[in-house]
């Protein structure tokens, strides 16, 4: 069953890089520059011979990684990125797979290492309240012997917002989801690494409210040091 889901999956995206190639081919092909219309989900889905929801979803992925603009009821639009720049991109998007377990972690700790120093120089006392919030909601979760996970979240999403970067809260929000699925299908964080995470998550929002950046990032580099650990264990298991 895994194994025909995983083919399906990948003859999907094939599929969708497929629309995506043909898309760039429409634009090259017609010199569209910036502000020109693409035509219509309808005409492009007769044109490629797939379904609307296969274009739509190209047209997507595309105005994600700003190549296109969508406005309501008007159309689709090409964005100011120019001919060269634009055929670059849509090369290296095509050859994008999707985000596995260990490429999330990597993505993760970069990331956060950043908005905790960040966070530490830039928190508002708002921002401190809504950590705090964060931490003992994940704490009750613990101390209950519940899942936390999505708790555990919403205590660096609280950082990241503190952090004061809309860019690399963006990049938060866009890969949370994807960790909190990869860490209940990987049986993360059982009860013992869960109760020491309280004293790091705690050490962590410390030196947040201290408003001391090098200790903060040092506290959620040795946070991540071991669960780096524990992930890759899991997974190797």
């Amino acid at each position: 069953m895994y194994e025909i889901k995983s083919n399906l999956k990948s003859y999907n995206q094939e599929v969708l890089n497929s629309i995506i190639s043909k898309i760039r081919d429409l634009i090259n092909y017609k010199n569209l520059e910036l502000g020109d219309k693409l035509p219509s989900e309808r005409m492009l889905s007769e044109k490629f011979g797939v379904s609307r929801s296969v274009v739509r979803e190209a047209i997507q992925k595309l105005e994600f990684y700003g190549l296109l603009k969508s406005i309501p009821q008007s159309g689709t639009f090409v964005a100011n990125i120019g001919t060269i720049g634009m055929n670059g991109m849509i090369d290296s998007i095509s050859r994008l797979k999707s985000p596995d377990f260990k490429s999330l972690v990597e993505t993760r700790i970069l990331l956060e290492l950043k908005t905790a120093g960040f966070a530490a120089s830039r928190r508002t006392d708002r921002d401190l309240i809504q950590i705090k919030n964060a931490l003992d909601g994940y704490c009750e979760k613990v101390l209950k012997g519940e899942d936390a996970v999505q708790e555990d979240l919403l205590f660096h999403l609280a950082i990241a917002d503190a952090c004061d970067n809309s860019t690399l809260n963006s990049l938060m929000l866009i890969i949370t989801p994807e960790i909190i699925t990869n860490f209940k299908k990987h049986h993360v964080c059982d009860e013992n690494r869960a109760v020491s995470g309280i004293q790091e998550h705690t050490e962590i929002y410390e030196a947040i409210k201290d408003q001391n950046p090098k200790l903060a990032k040092q506290k959620m580099k040795d946070h991540f040091k071991m669960l780096y650990q524990y992930c890759y264990n899991c997974i190797e298991e």
